[in-house]
């Protein structure tokens, strides 16, 4: 009887979630278009940037240079006249606008320490800390080399010997894909499991449900199951399709154990949902608590930010929060194909947060029905 009525309110729930058009837009953009765009769109990165030259020069050693600007850092270089760089830069057409003076070649036969003119746009801050060192060390290798009449080799001391494990191409958005992933889990689990119970409030079907011969227990598990479910199936349709198809994100370790982790997740993350929505009078003041709380989770849980480079009490503190151990679990599994002998301690700290959430969640909620 138990698993009986858990089982057909949790139907009820989805059924209710099926009549709800906007959660479903919710739930269909963040996992798939929005974790599309994260990957694709890494604004930390220097990827295609807009960058003109006014060569008033016109010699070899400033062909040198106009040729050595190319994708993927840098879009095919704009060549404009002294009288269009301005008014391009206003515009916001260009990122870098690069001025070679006249006589510069000349200049730099003749021993002299000629000038060239770098305008940047600051407006795009992270392609404009990073577009300028690699303007300088460019043009700054070109001149040398065409100085030296050869391709310098620097002699170092030592000989290292790079080996990038798990992400060879340094590809920034195998890591934005997964991360968005996780991201779009915790969010989403809070989100339904909390709008399902006001939804309920507001409807007065709450009311309905204490009449009939069920408890609060089972209330709350069928919410539960019903949503977790939901985010369970969608981030596995996200991982497969979207993460693995559409982005050809090379998934290293098993999909079963790291959808396993979700199922704790998800354990952890509904109950925090139920506790959230006991505590808010309503959705406008659920959005808040969300705000609150959705915040700190995703910027010191280790997915944006390695924890290493954060605060010790801040990493100690994070430690209470179950997506910190998710994403640990989830990076070691996806990129670097651990094992559960590996993974054990996450999966037993989602296990045990994700029990305490519900215990805490199940308390306000019974307070929450008298």
């Amino acid at each position: 009887m138990l698993s009986s009525n858990i089982v057909q309110l949790g139907l009820k729930e989805l059924r209710g979630l099926l009549r709800d058009p906007m959660l479903l837009i919710l739930i269909v953009y963040a996992f798939s278009l929005s974790v599309y765009t994260a990957s694709t769109a890494m604004p930390e990165t220097l990827n295609n940037a807009a960058i003109a030259i006014v060569d008033e020069d016109q010699s070899p050693v400033s062909g040198r240079i106009s040729t050595a600007f190319y994708p993927p850092y840098f879009a095919k270089p704009h060549m404009i006249t002294i009288a269009e760089m301005d008014q391009r830069m206003d515009a916001g057409l260009d990122t870098f606008a690069l001025d070679i003076p006249p006589n510069f070649q000349r200049d730099l036969l003749a021993g002299k320490t000629p000038t060239i003119q770098l305008n940047i746009d600051a407006t795009r801050m992270s392609q404009a800390f990073s577009g300028n060192g690699y303007i300088q060390s460019i043009v700054n290798s070109e001149v040398s080399e065409y100085l030296n009449r050869y391709r310098s080799i620097s002699n170092l001391p030592v000989d290292l010997t790079l080996r990038t494990r798990f992400n060879a191409e340094m590809n920034k958005g195998w890591f934005g894909a997964v991360t968005h992933l996780i991201s779009s889990i915790t969010m989403l689990s809070i989100i339904l499991t909390g709008a399902a119970l006001i939804r309920e409030r507001e409807h007065g079907t709450i009311e309905h449900l204490l009449v009939m011969p069920v408890t609060p227990f089972e209330i709350m598990v069928s919410k539960i199951w019903s949503m977790g479910f939901v985010v369970l199936v969608a981030s596995a349709f996200s991982l497969i399709v979207i993460v693995q198809g559409f982005l050809s994100v090379p998934i290293q370790g098993s999909i079963i154990l790291f959808l396993f982790g979700a199922i704790l997740l998800l354990f952890a993350t509904t109950s925090l949902g139920i506790f959230l929505a006991t505590v808010a009078g309503s959705m406008p003041q659920f959005g808040l608590l969300l705000m609150l709380t959705l915040l700190p989770l995703q910027a010191l849980s280790g997915g944006v930010t390695p924890r290493e480079s954060m605060p010790d009490i801040i990493q100690d503190i994070m430690l209470a929060a179950p997506n910190t151990h998710f994403i640990i679990l989830a990076q070691s599994v996806l990129f670097r194909g651990a094992g559960i002998y590996i993974v054990w301690p996450q999966l037993l700290a989602l296990a045990v947060i994700g029990s305490v959430l519900f215990v805490f969640a199940l308390r306000r909620f019974r307070a929450f029905l008298k």
